[in-house]
This record gives structure tokens, C-alpha cells and sequence, in this order.
């Protein structure tokens, strides 16, 4: 639909309906499947101010008339940046259902707290099966999104069913949320100044040189602050009972893909220090894949960890002063890279229409513990290989996966490496957790 022919437009306004069809219209090859409605059907918020599309805030305006509508600007503009958004739909995050709710859905600030809504639209219809039967006329949309499209359901020991999606489309719809956050504050101190200087018979109203009246103001969104260091050095379970602390690390960005707001608070279970503040989508790629506590599943997204996004990751890991001070990582992470690289020549493959596809399902485990390095055994193997199920390929002691993991760190981060070391700990509180030694040794070692 172009500008020509779009019906409803005043003054660079057009009605919530012309809306919805130029909002379709100019998504209709973005990646993110999206839906009409954005601005007419639940969750839309237009007789409140706003609407959501995509990551953007789009104002709603009501005219002299009583017609609502939006500036035809800010729905190209959002429709840019949808268009603009890569996704891999095998690139997956679960966000359903988890024993309790995650801490970011408990902000009642944001009416959109999309994953509260998935889960409860799926368990009132009965599943994503119900919901595409039912109600055939409704849609199911979240920012403007059709998550219905990109929804996928698993089904664990065939009872445990649990709901995926795309890592584009969360890390989108926690920047919406954030967005919405941050524009509902910035609403209130508009309208407390407002009321402060305007007859009380009118608090909460505003008109523009048209004589157009709008319901609250308009402002641009507050930025994220990045991550310079600010918890380096302190212990998780110090911080995390301070209060205030969850709000603090909703002000940063990400402290990895730098984008989106951080909801959580990474830290390293081996040696209990805060890391930084992650998004959601972050902090699950981050996460290793435990089938038990000695065994991890490397999956496809250590790709991106040890190859794509190889030195915001290991900078990220190293933010731990014990794993900076032994130039490794965490045992689980250690056992992935070791599986994901070292062994990656002894992988069997099989052939694919183009070349040679890796085969099977990789698979580490470990005897000990990094506490005792010397009887710390790793094992990689390979599951489900037509050429031998549980295929061993590969048995390393941690010793030796460690001084691997240092020779590759100082050839494919130099950086990362140069700053690592027990000598290179400077800036670090005065007082910090030591790191354990290996007395085992002829010699003090760090482990």
C-alpha cells in the first residue's frame, strides 16, 4: 500500500484501521511473521496512548472528531525495523511452562508481559492446536507479532510438554517490554509536571496548535546504560540479597549482544561471582545443556559461542576473577569446548547433498571434579551415529583440556588471553574469594 493511495490520512495521521493494513502490508516479507489487528485487538493499548509494533512505540492520537489515530511516520518507522530483524528458526529459547514464574514477569508495570500471556492463552485454549480452531477470527498477536506461526511445542518422556521460540523473536518481545516500561514512566512524570501547571479541570489533557487532543504525552524512550564494570568483583549471593537489585540490572543493556535490556544477573557457579547483566536470550544461550549434573548435550548454539561471537563470550566469561585467574572456564563450559573444537577432527560425518554433514548428536561427560584436576576425566561421544550409537570418541583429562582450551584462548582471543593469568588481577577488590590451589602438585598450582 503505498502513500499515494492511503485512505484515512490527515495531516500525516491515518485511522487505526489504515493503520493495521499499511502495518501488514509493509511487513508482509520481514522475517516475523506478523498479524492484523496490532492496533484494534488485545494487547493494543491505542485508547491509553500507545501501541506497540515490534520493539517500537508507536503514540495513538485522538482527534477533535473522537477518532483515534497514529502518526503514519512511526508505523513505517516500526515496520523498518521489523523488516530489519534476522531470525533462525531452529535457534530456539523455551519460554513455557517453568515450575515458577520467571522474575521478569512479575513487573505489573508492563501490561504486555508477553510470556504471562502466551501462558495463559495456551492454557485456556487447551494447546496451540485449540487456539488455531477456536476463536477463528481472533488474533493472537504480542507487538504487532503472530507468535501462533513460530510457536514450537516439545514433548518430554512423552507427557512434559514445553514452548519454544526463536531467540529473534524473544530478544524482540523483551525489548518491546522494556520499551513499554520505560515509556509508561516517562508518561507519568509528563503528566505529574503537567498537572502541577495546568487548571485542575483539565489535568490529564493536552492539545496541540490543531486543536488535536491526545491522551498522554509523547517523549522518547529512556536509553540503556552499558555494562562498564560496575559488580565486577563482587559475590552473587552478596548481591543478589541487597535490595533493589533486580531494578538496578533492569537499567543496563545486555552485557553480550548489547541491545537488549538485561533481566538477569549472570554469575559463575564454580566460583560465585557476578559476570554481568544478561537478557533473558543471552543468559539461555549461555547456559549449558545438562542431560545430568556430569553430562552436557552440546547443541548447535555453540556455534555462536566458540565461533560466531567467539570473543564477546570468552570476555564475558572471564568477567569471573577465579576463571580469569586460571585461564579456563567452568568445567561445563570447558567439557562443550573441548567436545565443539578439540575433537572436532574425530567427529564421524556422513555425506549431505552438499559435502559432508557432521553425524549425530555430540555428547561430554566428566568423572571428578575441577576441584581435583588430576582425576578429572572428560569424555566425548557422539550420540545416535548410524555407525555406532554412544560412540566414544575421545577420552581427555582436565589437565590437558585445559592447556588445550589456553593455547587456542591466546591464538584466537589474544586479547582475552593477555588479561588472564594470577598475575594479571588488577583493579579486583582487595578482598576477593580466593581461587582454590591444587596442593596435589609438587607445586601450588591454580586450577
Amino acid at each position: 500500500m503505498s502513500e499515494r493511495v492511503m485512505p484515512g490520512r490527515t495531516d500525516g495521521l491515518i485511522t487505526l484501521g489504515a493503520a493495521d493494513a499499511l502495518w501488514v502490508d509493509l511487513t508482509a516479507g520481514s522475517a516475523v511473521p506478523t498479524v492484523s489487528g496490532a492496533f484494534t485487538c488485545s494487547p493494543a493499548h491505542a485508547r491509553v496512548g500507545y501501541v506497540l509494533l515490534g520493539g517500537h512505540v508507536v503514540t495513538t492520537v485522538r482527534a477533535s472528531g473522537g477518532q483515534w489515530s497514529v502518526p503514519e511516520v512511526e508505523v513505517r518507522r516500526a515496520a523498518a525495523e521489523l523488516n530489519a530483524v534476522g531470525m533462525d528458526r531452529q535457534d530456539l529459547v523455551r519460554i513455557g511452562p517453568f515450575r515458577g514464574a520467571p522474575r521478569q514477569e512479575c513487573n505489573e508495570e508492563t501490561p504486555l508481559r508477553w510470556r504471562r500471556r502466551i501462558t495463559e492463552e495456551l492454557q485456556e485454549l487447551g494447546g496451540p492446536e485449540r487456539a488455531a480452531r477456536r476463536e477463528v477470527g481472533r488474533p493472537y498477536h504480542l507487538a504487532g507479532i503472530d507468535w501462533r506461526q513460530m510457536l514450537v511445542e516439545q514433548t518430554r518422556d512423552g507427557a512434559q510438554r514445553t514452548w519454544w521460540l526463536p531467540r529473534a523473536v524473544v530478544r524482540l518481545l523483551d525489548a518491546a517490554e522494556h520499551t513499554e516500561t520505560q515509556w509508561l514512566q516517562a508518561a507519568r512524570i509528563r503528566q505529574a509536571g503537567a498537572a502541577a501547571t495546568e487548571p485542575p479541570s483539565h489535568p490529564r489533557q493536552a492539545r496541540d496548535a490543531d486543536g488535536r487532543q491526545t491522551t498522554s504525552p509523547e517523549g522518547p524512550t529512556a536509553s540503556l546504560r552499558p555494562y562498564n564494570k560496575e559488580l565486577e568483583g563482587q559475590l552473587y549471593s552478596v548481591l543478589s540479597r541487597k535490595p533493589g537489585t533486580s531494578r538496578r540490572v533492569a537499567g543496563w543493556a545486555c552485557a553480550v549482544c548489547r541491545t537488549a535490556p538485561a533481566t538477569v544477573l549472570d554469575h559463575c557457579h564454580e566460583h560465585g561471582y557476578v559476570r554481568a547483566p544478561l537478557c533473558q536470550s543471552c543468559n539461555t544461550q549461555e547456559r549449558p545443556d545438562h542431560l545430568y549434573s556430569n553430562d552436557i548435550r552440546v547443541a548447535n548454539r555453540y556455534t555462536r559461542l566458540f565461533h560466531t561471537d567467539t570473543d564477546d563470550w570468552l570476555r564475558h566469561w572471564h568477567r569471573c576473577p577465579g576463571c580469569r585467574a586460571r585461564t579456563t572456564l567452568p568445567l561445563p563450559h570447558l567439557a562443550a569446548w573441548t567436545a565443539h573444537i578439540a575433537c572436532r577432527s574425530l567427529r564421524p560425518t556422513h555425506r549431505a547433498p552438499r559435502g559432508r554433514k557432521p553425524c549425530g548428536v555430540l555428547r561430554v561427560s566428566w568423572t571428578g571434579s575441577q576441584n581435583a584436576p588430576r582425576s578429572c576425566l572428560l569424555t566425548v561421544a557422539v550420540d545416535f551415529c548410524p555407525s555406532g550409537e554412544h560412540r566414544v570418541l575421545a577420552r581427555i583429562p582436565y589437565r590437558e583440556a585445559a592447556e588445550q582450551f589456553r593455547a587456542w584462548l591466546a591464538e584466537t582471543a589474544p586479547a582475552v588471553a593477555a588479561a588472564a593469568g594470577p598475575d594479571r588481577l588488577d583493579g579486583l577488590p582487595a578482598q576477593f574469594r580466593p581461587v582454590i590451589a591444587d596442593t596435589s602438585g609438587k607445586d601450588l598450582e591454580l586450577f
